[in-house]
């Protein structure tokens, strides 16, 4: 029995399939146009930060937490009368300078020849003359060539400066660093951040240091807004590229 409501009630079954089929497509599509991460320790501006680790002379590897007690005196951010202004303790701030250029060329050559000839000649059978043999002679030949040539070569060259924040002080002294610069005009947004573990012996005078002497260095630079939407694939282009099998 059909009643009054049904042709709606169809129309609405097909509108929410419709409605769940655009969402797991989307959805798919924002899966596809996810880009790659850096693992860039964040800036002190975004996670809390760490208590200072204090260094005794006696014990230089041994750590102790000196929570605020109200005192005018607090060891983590004690700094000696002539002592050189150089980052050591949380907060500090330090120049990287970044030039880092890698450069990479690889080549591979194959080359394979082969080659043989083979002849022969009958001068006598039983039961014939010689003179019935003059033309009876057999000859071959074969011959193999291979010939290969690959090349890969990778450039990357990223030069800057940047100025970095101590977020964290290590047990062995090393200082853990990171940075954030953002520059946004009109509707688009620059985005530079930068990570790494820095030596205190590698600083330079004027509280700088090279990016070539940082470990774990982590450098992202992207954008936001319109240029770089414009740069990126679109939806149906990436679904085809992930589905077709060439």
């Amino acid at each position: 029995m059909m009643t009054l409501d049904t042709p709606f009630t169809a129309a609405g079954r097909a509108v929410r399939r419709l409605g769940c089929v655009a969402a797991l497509a989307l959805a798919g599509c924002t899966q596809m146009a996810r880009l790659p991460t850096v693992d860039v320790v964040q800036p002190s501006a975004a996670l809390p930060l760490p208590e200072a680790a204090v260094f005794t002379a006696a014990a230089p590897a041994a750590a102790a937490h000196a929570p605020p007690n109200g005192a005018i005196f607090q060891a983590d951010r004690y700094r000696p009368l002539f002592e050189s202004h150089r980052a050591r303790i949380v907060g500090d701030v330090i120049t990287v300078r970044i030039v880092e250029k890698v450069s990479a060329v690889q080549k591979s050559t194959s080359s394979v020849d082969r080659s043989g000839d083979i002849a022969a000649t009958l001068s006598a059978l039983p039961f014939l003359k010689p003179s019935a043999l003059t033309r009876s002679s057999a000859t071959g030949s074969a011959s193999n060539t291979f010939e290969g040539k690959g090349t890969t070569e990778n450039s990357n060259d990223f030069s800057g400066t940047i100025t970095a924040s101590v977020v964290q002080v290590l047990a062995n002294g090393h200082l853990i660093v990171a940075a954030e610069k953002q520059v946004g005009v009109n509707a688009n947004v620059d985005v530079l951040r930068f990570s790494g573990q820095i030596d205190p012996m590698s600083i330079a005078p004027g509280n700088s240091v090279l990016s070539t002497q940082i470990a774990n260095v982590r450098v992202e630079q992207r954008g936001r807004g319109q240029q770089a939407e414009a740069q990126s694939m679109g939806w149906l282009a990436r679904f085809f590229m992930s589905v077709l099998p060439i």
